[in-house]
């Protein structure tokens, strides 16, 4: 066991009066996250703490970060690897299980005190002590994001989580892996007090230990949930909702996590060894290991900006009103900035200024906070702001010459410093800089549609372009709360360049007389968040045609594509194009026959085909620096089926797959 007196990621003391104190405060790291020293460490606490009591010496536990800004994000990640098989995951499951089943158990109040964020393993931790008190700040935020994993709660988060909010309430947060702030986490039952600010949670604690106070479970009324008929009943509810969102071959853990709670929840106790034995294969299957690799390519990205930067954005314009640009305007005033949306059309500003409405009702939770966010986004038609912007973003029309004399004319109207960048999908950077005097100045900052729900931007490097440029770029990017991805300036860049031959050959199947609603449920089978005719509307059938002929893969002769885009059938935007679009959805015709499982994986693996192969190419071309970087750009921005880890890293196990196969002995 850990010797008491040499923690290194833990601080322990006991005051005057009695009262132990744990501080978690992670050596080495920005935030706290459980390894596996500060798991042991935790254990030479509990068996400390336990002494104390026995003897009378202690009165009470207070368990705190000392992190300025979190509690706990959850257990290590990085650290996920060492495990090699179910064996290793139950017992090391179990071992923290233990530990937090001897903290319920504690004959003394044990008291968790919550500031920042409180995840995963982290409010696993805070639901074993007797009492949670948190701050109301917006930064304390409460949840179970292990779904994200392939996973679901495995220090027996399941079960108290369920004691303590109830199943109708626990259930579906643990599904959705969604994070609740400190309020509604009180109002559920995960938190039991709240107080003003960090400063308040030690002296509340004492309090609350003086008090011998201990959090209660959830009203009789409110765990009918967990008895039967009740139970089934929400079970197949749970099973149809999350059904929607994910099939159970490609993200097993939510529907294991159903079939859990239908068969124990009567039993919590009996739940708690259940939850272990099916976490462990969760935590040894493909889903889980690539889900866990997107995560590592998600920090790999963010790794991409720099840490500390003497620049800091306030203040955005953008020149282009069009759907884009209006959402980049709209995104960028919803993360905090003051933006002045340009456009020679004052029309088309205001139908994009009225449009962000939706987002700030998504965005924000009261009406100051919306109407604070509406008036930093400001109508600018003559571009009398670009003077004051720190970050020059065009969002034009896709023609070459158009932006060139954009950036000639405004070129000597920026303030010093600030970044010019154009939201280009397929030009080439240097192209676009050729008239500036200062071309190092220009860089690609390309977004994808649509603006809010993609979390990938790239970041293109000219050839003439500046380091500097880039990292003020990337710096940009993480301000508004995306991905940023550097990439050289190259036809399509990676993303539009990956998805240019992948959605270019499943159109030709279209021409040819394939049905299109076959096509675009191959590739959801195989994974993709939806099929690539599906794509091509939402993209833009305008766009989708100039970017081929910009990548020189559009095939010869006139397409259904290119007859589409002369009768102004651009897909989602105009209401019509390969499929008719009603509310914001494309209307699909139903298939007369069934389409067999087998076909349909087989023809998903065609489609994907030109994608893989592009992928690599883009690999072998070095656009971006690793491979790693092409897997993480084309999952993050264009949503390739997370669960197999990125095209690359697809390919690659499938070769390997296929070796095996060759190499096995054939059976008489």
């Amino acid at each position: 066991m850990t010797d008491i007196n040499a923690l290194r990621d833990w601080r322990y003391s006991v005051d005057m009066w009695g009262i132990a104190r744990a501080v978690f405060d992670r050596e080495g790291e920005s935030q706290n996250s459980f390894s596996r020293r500060a798991l042991e460490e935790l254990g030479a606490i509990v068996q400390a703490v336990e002494r104390g009591a026995r003897d009378r010496r202690l009165v009470g536990l207070i368990i705190i970060s000392g992190k300025e800004k979190g509690f706990i994000v959850g257990a290590d990640v990085r650290e996920f690897e060492q495990l090699t098989s179910e064996r290793e995951v139950i017992e090391s499951v179990s071992l923290v299980n233990g530990y937090l089943d001897r903290i319920e158990r504690m004959p003394i109040p044990v008291v968790c005190c919550i500031h920042g964020f409180c995840l995963g393993g982290g409010l696993e931790l805070a639901l074993a002590c007797h009492w949670r008190i948190a701050t109301r700040d917006d930064a304390t935020q409460l949840g179970f994001p292990e779904v994200r994993l392939g996973l679901f709660p495995g220090f027996n988060g399941t079960a108290r989580s369920i004691r303590q909010a109830g199943a109708l309430t626990a259930m579906p947060m643990m599904l959705k892996g969604s994070m609740i702030r400190a309020g509604a986490a009180r109002g559920m039952g995960l938190v039991d007090e709240l107080v003003a600010s960090p400063l308040s949670l030690p002296w509340a604690a004492r309090k609350a230990i003086e008090r011998r106070l201990k959090s209660k479970p959830v009203a009789f009324w409110k765990d009918l949930a967990r008895q039967w008929p009740a139970r089934e009943l929400l079970a197949k509810k749970l099973r149809y909702e999350t059904a929607k969102k994910g099939r159970e071959d490609h993200y097993p853990a939510p529907f294991k996590l159903i079939e859990l709670f239908e068969t124990h929840a009567a039993n919590l106790e009996g739940m708690k060894a259940a939850e272990t034995r099916a976490f462990a294969p969760l935590m040894m299957g493909p889903t889980s290991r690539n889900l866990r690799r997107v995560f590592k390519l998600m920090e790999m990205l963010k790794g991409q900006a720099p840490k500390e930067v003497p620049f800091k954005p306030l203040r955005v314009q953008v020149i282009g009103a069009g759907v884009m640009g209006a959402d980049i305007a709209g995104w960028c005033v919803a993360s905090g900035m003051e933006v002045s949306l340009q456009d020679v059309n004052a029309d088309q500003i205001a139908k994009g200024i009225a449009k962000q409405k939706q987002l700030f009702q998504r965005k924000f939770r009261t009406k100051a906070e919306r109407d604070a966010a509406a008036a930093r986004l400001l109508a600018d038609p003559s571009g009398a702001n670009i003077g004051r912007a720190d970050v020059v973003i065009e969002a034009i029309v896709e023609r070459l010459e158009s932006k060139q004399n954009l950036f000639k004319a405004i070129e000597g109207t920026l303030k010093p410093g600030a970044v010019l960048a154009t939201n280009t999908s397929s030009i080439m950077i240097e192209e676009i800089a050729e008239p500036l005097a200062n071309r190092g100045r220009l860089i690609g900052i390309h977004f994808f549609n649509p603006v809010a729900q993609m979390p990938l931007v790239e970041v293109i490097r000219g050839k003439d372009t500046r380091e500097e440029e880039v990292q003020k770029g990337c710096h940009f990017v993480t301000a508004i709360d995306k991905l940023p991805l550097v990439a050289r300036s190259s036809p399509g860049f990676v993303v539009n360049r990956v998805l240019g031959p992948y959605m270019m050959a499943a159109l030709q199947r279209v021409d040819r007389g394939e049905m299109k609603e076959k096509i675009d449920e191959a590739a959801r089978t195989f994974g993709m968040p939806m099929g690539p005719v599906e794509l091509a509307d939402t993209v833009g059938l305008d766009v989708c045609a100039s970017v081929g002929n910009i990548l020189k893969i559009a095939p010869p002769g006139v397409s259904k594509l290119d007859q589409m885009v002369a009768a102004g059938k651009l897909g989602k935007k105009s209401g019509e194009g390969f499929y008719v679009w009603k509310d914001g959805k494309p209307q699909k015709a139903q298939p007369q026959t069934a389409w067999d499982k087998g076909e349909l994986e087989r023809l998903g693996r065609e489609l994907v085909a030109p994608l893989i192969h592009e992928a690599e190419r883009v690999r072998e071309e070095k656009i971006v620096e690793s491979g790693d970087l092409v897997d993480a750009g084309v999952i993050f921005g264009t949503g390739f089926a997370p669960f197999r880890g990125g095209p690359l890293h697809f390919a690659a196990n499938e070769e390997k797959s296929n070796v095996e196969v060759l190499r096995r002995p054939a059976v008489a």
